[in-house]
């Protein structure tokens, strides 16, 4: 399987909560953070939802 590696660009202080338990899910929380996981559909549908505030690396 396929890995992401996820890092958080942006600030979550005005994302509304669900954006923000998101995050927290994916294991970011602070601008900077990077976590690795597996790009399973779940975790790509998350990585959907917060867009907006997060890079993703594709890892072969």
């Amino acid at each position: 399987m396929s890995k992401i590696i996820i890092t958080q660009t942006s600030s979550q202080i005005k994302c509304p909560k669900r954006q923000k338990d998101t995050l927290r899910a994916l294991g970011l929380g602070r601008i900077g953070k990077r976590n690795e996981l597996n790009a399973t559909p779940q975790i790509r549908g998350m990585v959907k939802k917060v867009e907006h505030l997060v890079r993703v690396e594709e890892q072969a």
